[in-house]
């Protein structure tokens, strides 16, 4: 699937070209449609000035059938454009959606770091569905046009006056209303803006409602909450408030210029200058003309509110990720990874350990390591950044501390994308010591682990990436919210499942420490010394006192 454009003209544009049959086959049918919408005044004055006043019975009843067929034939033409304008803008929706969603995996774990989750959500939610609205431009709004341009010409036949009346009237009716749509772009950009805040905050509150109630904080979240929603119910008003008046518009002045139209025309057939036929007809079309009117003016709001939508889009299509997309392959065996920012070296089929007094900083190393980000990471001597990122995220796994858990059966959460059987899956569970947590495989598990306690989600999360079976393992405190006890179990486990792969884990744990084949202590993010734990105890006092801190918590 080609690329979607960053900017949003561009972006627009594609949308078309990506069913430019479909968008010429509606501008076909609402042309048609608006069109036609002209044919039954001149039928209808016909059949009075041919058939009534003339006193014509046969032309009476041909016009009459001639006014029917036209009916119907707006009738047909009306579905066929609504279903075809229907799929238009399905298409739009679908290919948007589609290229949020490729955006989203491209950046992968770049991305909460680029854009907040409530901003995730309002694009992947709101915007898209308003961006599809535009595309009903490309049907009635190019019919409305031509239907403007044939009622011009069918008033000539009847008065050049009257025609110069529409032909000067309906460019007016649009400039009376276009400086509105400038400041709905605006209002709408600043209520959106508001909107993606108070979408973080819904989202931080639904995943911490447990912790906010434990620390007798969920009250005054909650009022904070209600202030940012009476702010955003205000905001809300201000676009309410520019689009109520469009839409007033919209309704009102093409019913004050049919009446103008009408009055005009009633005039000159009292002084003979038109006959009634033409009246009838001049009050038609003015009436008809209300329609591309309205979809003018419709069609500007949906182009002003979905310009806003396009480009928070487009922003969020024009992210990069932290690290370029590569296309070299990986070591064909298992091979040393090195990180020259920090000095960290990683033998294959060993546990490393990195120790640090801030987590972040051995957080950073796992990233280069994983090829999250641009870096000199190598792995076997080939930079992590130019190797393909499906192929090393196929051997290489981060598990994080805090990483996903799916709502599910137990036994999905922890199989991921893999088909593994019941065995594995509890060998799994046996290994991270998580069989005591749960009653059975079909145990359900809520989003995020909700009903499961902190250490309870850890080793879920740990019987997960274990089930995956990298040939690379990289683990972000993986027993931090572990008893001693436990951690202890789980570091014996952890070492024996791992037997003869590749392992770093982060931690200040003396159980995962002792275990540990080489240890690498970081200070200030770099190696300050490396070796087993008991000879990085007896040696280095900064290790022994923020291991011994460790052990103490």
């Amino acid at each position: 699937m080609t690329a979607a454009p960053t900017t949003p003209a561009g972006y627009l544009w594609w949308l078309v070209t990506r069913q430019r049959a479909r968008v010429a086959a509606g501008a076909l049918l609402g042309s048609a449609w608006m069109v036609c919408l002209m044919l039954p005044p001149y039928f209808m004055s016909r059949a009075i000035d041919d058939g009534l006043t003339g006193r014509d019975r046969a032309a009476l009843l041909g016009w009459s059938g001639a006014l029917l067929g036209v009916v119907v034939l707006l009738a047909w033409l009306g579905i066929l454009r609504h279903r075809t304008m229907s799929r238009v803008r399905r298409d739009a929706f679908m290919r948007t959606a589609a290229a949020v969603v490729r955006q989203e995996t491209r950046l992968g774990a770049s991305l909460p770091r680029r854009m907040h989750t409530g901003d995730v959500v309002a694009v992947g939610y709101g915007d898209v569905a308003m961006i599809s609205n535009i595309l009903t431009i490309t049907g009635p709004g190019v019919g409305a046009v031509l239907a403007y341009a044939v009622a011009a010409g069918l008033l000539l036949s009847v008065s050049v006056l009257l025609a110069a009346v529409v032909l000067i009237g309906v460019p007016v009716l649009a400039l009376l209303v276009g400086p509105l749509f400038g400041r709905l772009q605006r209002v709408e950009s600043a209520y959106r803006e508001y909107e993606g805040g108070i979408t973080v905050q819904l989202v931080d509150l639904a995943h911490g409602a447990r912790i906010l109630g434990g620390l007798g904080g969920a009250a005054v979240f909650l009022e904070r909450y209600r202030a940012a929603l009476r702010q955003l119910r205000a905001e809300g008003y201000r676009v309410g408030g520019v689009a109520s008046w469009i839409q007033a518009l919209a309704a009102g002045l093409p019913t004050v210029f049919v009446a103008g139209v009408a009055w005009l025309a009633a005039r000159a057939a009292a002084t003979g200058a038109i006959s009634p036929g033409d009246l009838v007809a001049v009050y038609g079309y003015a009436s008809v003309l209300t329609v591309p009117v309205a979809f003018f003016i419709e069609g500007g709001q949906d182009l002003s509110l979905g310009v806003v939508r396009v480009r928070r889009v487009v922003r969020f299509l024009a992210l990069e990720p932290d690290r370029a997309p590569g296309d070299a392959a990986p070591p064909p065996e298992p091979a040393p990874l090195a990180d020259p920012d920090s000095g960290v070296q990683v033998l294959p089929s060993t546990l490393t350990a990195l120790v640090s007094a801030s987590g972040a900083a051995s957080a950073e190393v796992v990233d280069r390591l994983a090829g999250f980000v641009s870096s000199g990471a190598m792995w076997g001597g080939v930079p992590l950044e130019r190797i393909d990122a499906t192929h090393l995220r196929e051997r290489l796994l981060v598990a994080d501390n805090d990483a996903h858990l799916f709502a599910g059966p137990l036994r999905d959460v922890v199989s991921g994308r893999g088909d593994h059987d019941d065995a594995a899956v509890r060998a799994a569970l046996e290994a991270a010591a998580a069989t005591d947590i749960v009653a059975g495989l079909d145990t359900a598990v809520e989003p995020q682990g909700r009903n499961l306690s902190g250490g309870q989600r850890q080793r879920v999360r740990l019987a997960r990436a274990l089930l995956a079976d990298p040939e690379v393992l990289l683990a972000v405190e993986p027993t931090s919210a572990l008893d001693v006890h436990t951690e202890a179990l789980v570091a014996d486990r952890l070492r024996a499942a791992r037997e003869g792969r590749t392992t770093v884990v982060t931690s200040t744990s003396p159980p995962l420490l002792e275990r540990a084949d080489v240890v690498h202590y970081l200070v200030d993010g770099r190696v300050a010394a490396s070796g087993h734990h008991r000879d990085l105890l007896a040696g280095h006092p900064g290790y022994r006192a923020l291991v011994s801190r460790g052990e103490a918590e």
